[in-house]
């Protein structure tokens, strides 16, 4: 692939979809092609699929169901979306990929990881990122942020505490077991710290930010 593959996690709240934002805008400032994107969404398959999945009215949806619909969202935006751009050298900068599924549908709902990442290696066509930024923050700030927003809960933010500690804990043990492709942020902090970090963790992966580059 001519281009790079960047996935934004982190349990609902954690200022993900801000970060990756905020870099989208910083790397198009330096003249890097780049492609901002989200999942389940980034098609308009994949944004009906987004709308069933975190829609409040459908709190019926077994576990089963729900991992196979993110699936399903993620092969669209793979083969429509993601490939496509990078093929062209985009930077694409993704909020949420199959590690999502993993922590959610896996270490939240119980589901079984090793048939979990099966499904999604198929979703997928097989696409690695080439770095995972997981934003790691406090689950009871996280639900805080989202109460101050104002927007009202989708259905899975309205899950129990417990269940946004499983994915959290999931997260963290995902990214020790692949610690050289995870980069773990703390985003207990200020938007302009992790932004820092974020841009360090990506040092040497984009030509934006050569190894060694102090850039901020």
């Amino acid at each position: 692939m001519k281009g790079k593959f960047i996935v934004f996690e982190g349990i609902d709240g954690s200022g993900k979809t801000t970060q990756l934002k905020l870099l989208g805008e910083k790397l198009a400032a330096l003249g890097c092609p780049v492609l901002c994107t989200r999942e389940p969404g980034g098609t308009r398959v994949g944004e009906k699929v987004r709308e069933l999945l975190l829609n409040p009215q459908y709190g019926e949806l077994v576990p089963r169901a729900e991992a196979l619909l993110y699936a399903a969202a993620r092969a669209q935006h793979v083969e429509q979306v993601i490939l496509p751009a990078l093929e062209q050298g985009k930077v694409v900068l993704c909020d949420r990929y199959i590690d999502s599924s993993l922590a959610y549908q896996g270490f939240g709902r119980g589901l079984e990881l090793q048939l979990l990442e099966q499904i999604n290696r198929m979703a997928a066509a097989g696409l690695v990122p080439d770095r995972v930024l997981l934003l790691d923050f406090c689950c009871d700030c996280g639900v805080d942020r989202i109460s101050r927003s104002g927007r009202g809960a989708d259905r899975i933010e309205r899950e129990k505490q417990e269940f946004h500690r499983r994915v959290r804990r999931g997260y963290l043990a995902l990214a020790a077991r692949n610690s050289q492709l995870y980069r773990v942020i703390d985003a207990n902090r200020s938007i302009e710290e992790v932004q820092r970090d974020l841009v360090k963790a990506l040092e040497g992966v984009l030509d934006a930010f050569p190894a060694g580059n102090n850039r901020s």
